[in-house]
């Protein structure tokens, strides 16, 4: 099982990104996926999930503004993040909930 986490940089409060989760070893359909971020100094904290029906759920904070989809012909998960805020700032990973792979995360910077 891995997991390559892309798509991180730096852009403006109020730009959007999208990040990527390119899974190998598994498929990305079959299972719970979910990210996380983690700001500079401070703890890992959950962002959202999608099921393997397709439903999803986002920490409350971060509802209407960041979208979780799957493209399952290229096994990959998405993170869409709009109305990026500074304190969005983070190292963002992505984890099935089956499975104890983590990958190294992507960085986004949102500048004020």
């Amino acid at each position: 099982v891995q997991l390559q986490a892309s798509g991180g940089g730096l852009v403006q409060a109020g730009g959007s990104l999208r990040l990527s989760c390119a899974a190998s070893g598994f498929n990305v359909n079959a299972v719970e996926m979910s990210w996380y971020r983690q700001p500079p100094g401070k703890a890992r904290t959950w962002v959202g999930t999608v099921s393997p029906g397709g439903e999803t759920d986002y920490a409350g904070s971060l509802k209407g503004r960041f979208t979780i989809s799957i493209d399952n012909a290229k096994n990959t998960m998405y993170l869409q993040m709009d109305r990026l805020e500074p304190e969005d700032t983070a190292l963002y990973y992505c984890k099935p909930h089956k499975y104890d792979a983590w990958g190294q995360g992507t960085l986004v910077t949102v500048s004020s």
